[in-house]
């Protein structure tokens, strides 16, 4: 049988030219500037940690709350009893160690139980659904939220406690590291390998150095105790009698809900137990223990020397508890200096990590909850590279607004940091005990009593917290907390129905025999190149009759364009001038399309002309009358309102240019003296460029050797291709079976065609394919049917 003819455009002497560059707006082109240029889907990092890494990567939040647990401790404490307050400081301490004890265990079966992701949300959500989950998501995304100020906050005070004549900018600096990690995150910085491993461990080897010499130099007589009353520290009480001293209950378990600060973190195991390495559950379960194991060192050792040397917490919170132990246990010597600053600088680069591990998990958290429909659906859109940009945004904006609201104080945040803390905590080992339950697994009675206790004894640090803590910020949760609650749910509630009166009869809908008329209205304001592409658009869309409507908001505009009508000649289309005496112009065209379709059987498409204006002032130098119309015409049935654009100023023109540029060199036409312009050598330039690398940014892993890049190949070549799948076309059942998927690469596109086969394994958006085939044609777009082909790997190299 002999091949169809084949178009001379489409496949000519030249290599096609590669695709259209459309111009990009300024506000884009500024952000590939500032972020780098755009990731693609398959660059997601599918990284798996070792048990080391994973240490250092997932444990800064929780071991950095070392630099301040002890203190918050102390903070109320000291005002209270005076000196007296180191004596009650290693009971209280040793209480909280209790705590992180029962929810390490806790946790520890969490781990095991959930090895895709593990955190309170996805516990709560799995054992008494979405609704009741929504405790867990609040309490995590204050607990996210908070964790951002808090952390920066006191490495911050860490800075300030080295550098005493920063402590006036303190705000502006947290501000700042706020900003910049805001920053970076966006540009898609990942917690990832030794570079964020690194300061944990040197935080660990540190502090743990100074805790050693610290005890060592007690024992040998060497440190002595200081005293409390100095400029500046906190005021201190008079000490009592009694058990505890002369403070009263109420007091003491104030100081034991500011140590509880000391736990948060504990739960990014649990969230990150996807990124361990097989067996994912028994290396997340070793991780956490070994984290809570240095969690507990640290805090008792912190605390050991607070005992010991009577180190004061400071009013403005510098120089910290953690910056005067280490000053004292290291000495005034040179090598003491060096450590001294090197303990700084180790505990603010931790804080400052910890910080940053709430800009993975607040944004990977408020997705999850978005794709349950409790937070709004912007959420779960992956931005500019590869990250939940708009979850980076709103935890910086709000942070932002809290450091500056407390004056990056870490003692003011505390209340509000460890509600939602053990809020998570507690709804974590209430999940499990469900799950426990139902599951009735080997040894479920002892895993449920521990995590039973766990969730209770969390349950009361809340309660605690929440009444101790209530009148110094605390009631900013506890009222705020139901209130979220309840706007999750009701959001849920308007998704839910939103969804369901979108899929109701979609079937039938999407079958409805089309209207017996179309009847297309075209709103013209004045007579000018926008007005005239709609009309022409209009005549595309086979109408009985198309109609231009003005409406008549001042007469002598009106007679302007009638006679503009008639003396131009466009005979084409008639001109309808309706009378609109209350200038009220949108319930005007809502009567006129009302009319028009009200007898049920006319489909009525109206096309609003809209001028595409350059510039910063464009919103404020033009209207936005069209969106308004088009809006409240789509109320009406039967009734499609379309925005018919027309650009202004250079993008129209180089758009134009770059049309002319690609219909010439596709066509081959030459220039008067019968070769190519300089444009068109540049296309076979760039093309051969190509070939000869094969590489592009978005083209991860470059083009294999023996592949021939799409824009060179020619009529009837059997030829190898390789390239990402741009799109996959799904086919009616009531057709022939057939996939059809289109093939791109830098330099052109390629329709492949699997014909008998409705679904092909592999064969998806964003997948990377390499092809082989004979080069064919189909509706004036080349293609390959039934080619052979293999899906390439996602990673480079891999």
């Amino acid at each position: 049988m002999a091949s169809p003819p084949v178009p001379p455009e489409l496949f000519g002497p030249r290599p096609v030219p590669r695709a259209i560059e459309l111009p990009e707006p300024l506000t884009y082109r500024l952000k590939k500037r500032l972020l780098g240029p755009p990731l693609v889907t398959e660059r997601l990092s599918k990284e798996r940690l070792g048990k080391p890494t994973a240490l250092g990567v997932l444990a800064p939040d929780c071991i950095s709350s070392t630099a301040y647990g002890s203190e918050e401790i102390l903070t109320v404490l000291v005002p209270a009893v005076g000196v007296a307050a180191f004596a009650l400081l290693l009971p209280i301490t040793l209480a909280v160690i209790l705590v992180l004890i029962f929810v390490t265990l806790s946790y520890r079966e969490v781990v095991m139980a959930y090895t895709k992701a593990g955190g309170a949300y996805i516990v709560a959500r799995e054992n008494f659904g979405v609704r009741i989950a929504q405790v867990a998501a609040v309490a995590l995304i204050i607990d996210y939220i908070v964790t951002v100020a808090v952390q920066t906050a006191a490495g911050t005070d860490a800075v300030t406690s080295a550098f005493p004549r920063l402590g006036p900018y303190d705000v502006a600096i947290t501000v700042g590291v706020v900003l910049i990690i805001c920053y970076g995150n966006l540009r898609g910085v990942r917690e990832a390998g030794r570079t964020f491993a690194l300061p944990t461990y040197l935080f660990i080897a540190s502090v743990g150095l100074v805790i050693i010499i610290g005890v060592i130099r007690v024992l040998l007589g060497q440190l002595h105790t200081h005293s409390i009353n100095v400029p500046h520290a906190m005021p201190a009480g008079s000490p009592g009698n009694g058990l505890l001293l002369g403070a009263s209950l109420f007091v003491v378990m104030r100081a034991f809900a500011n140590g509880g600060s000391s736990l948060t973190g504990l739960e990014a195991i649990s969230n990150g137990v996807a990124t361990f390495r097989p067996p994912e559950g028994n290396n997340a379960r070793r991780v956490l223990v070994v984290m809570s194991t240095v969690l507990g060192f640290l805090v008792l050792g912190v605390s050991f020397l607070a005992w010991r040397l009577h180190t004061v917490p400071f009013r403005t919170g510098s120089p910290t508890v953690l910056s005067q132990e280490a000053g004292y246990v290291l000495g005034s010597s040179a090598i003491g200096r060096i450590g001294y600053y090197i303990v700084q600088a180790s505990t603010m680069l931790i804080l400052y990590t910890g910080a940053n591990t709430s800009f993975n998990g607040f944004p990977n958290l408020a997705s999850f909850v978005a794709k349950d429909a409790f937070l709004p659906r912007a959420l779960i859109k992956r931005g500019h590279r590869l990250v939940f940009s708009n979850g980076i945004m709103l935890l910086t904006a709000i942070a932002v607004v809290l450091l500056i609201v407390s004056r990056a104080r870490v003692s003011a945040l505390v209340a509000v940091y460890a509600i939602g803390v053990f809020t998570g905590f507690t709804m974590a080992g209430a999940g499990m005990v469900r799950y426990h339950l139902r599951e009735r697994e080997s040894g479920w009675r002892y895993r449920l009593v521990i995590n039973g206790f766990a969730s209770g004894l969390s349950a009361i640090v809340v309660i605690i917290l929440a009444v101790t803590k209530f009148t110094q910020g605390a009631w900013i949760v506890v009222v705020l907390f139901p209130i979220l609650v309840f706007v999750l749910i009701r959001l849920h509630h308007r998704y839910t129905e939103e969804q369901a009166e979108l899929e109701e009869n979609v079937q039938s809908a999407a079958e409805r025999p089309v209207l017996a008329r179309h009847v297309v209205l075209v709103f013209i304001e004045r007579l000018d190149l926008a007005s005239a592409r709609a009309l022409q658009y209009a005549r595309s869309l086979s109408p009985e009759e198309p109609r231009a409507i003005h409406f008549a908001l001042d007469a002598d505009a009106a007679h302007n364009l009638e006679a503009q009508w008639t003396r131009l000649g466009v005979s084409r289309v008639s001109l309808e001038i309706l009378e609109c005496p209350d200038r009220r112009l949108g319930r005007a065209a809502m009567e006129l399309v009302a009319e028009v379709a009200r007898d049920g059987e006319t489909e009525v498409t109206v096309l609003l002309p809209r001028v595409v204006f350059e510039g910063m002032f464009r919103w404020v130098l033009h209207d936005r009358t069209s969106d308004r119309i088009a809006s409240l015409i789509s109320e009406i049935p039967n009734a499609s309102a379309t925005i018919v654009p027309f650009p202004l100023g250079k993008r129209r023109r180089r758009l134009a240019s770059i049309q002319e540029l690609v219909r010439r060199a596709s066509s081959g036409e030459e220039d008067a003296n019968g070769e190519l312009g300089e444009s068109e050598h540049t296309l076979e330039h760039e093309l051969a460029a190509l070939a000869r690398d094969g590489a592009d940014e978005d083209f991860i892993g470059g083009r294999p050797r023996e592949a021939v890049p799409i824009g060179a190949l020619s009529w009837r070549q059997h030829a190898v291709v390789a390239g990402r799948i741009r799109s996959v076309r799904v086919q009616p059942r009531s057709d022939s079976p057939s996939l059809e998927c289109t093939l791109v690469d830098p330099t052109g596109q390629l329709l492949l065609i699997f014909q008998g086969r409705r679904l092909v394994p592999g064969i998806e958006p964003g997948a990377r394919l390499l092809v082989e085939g004979v080069v064919g044609e189909r509706g004036r777009r080349a293609a390959m049917i039934n080619p052979a082909y293999t899906i390439l790997s996602e990673e480079p190299g891999s």
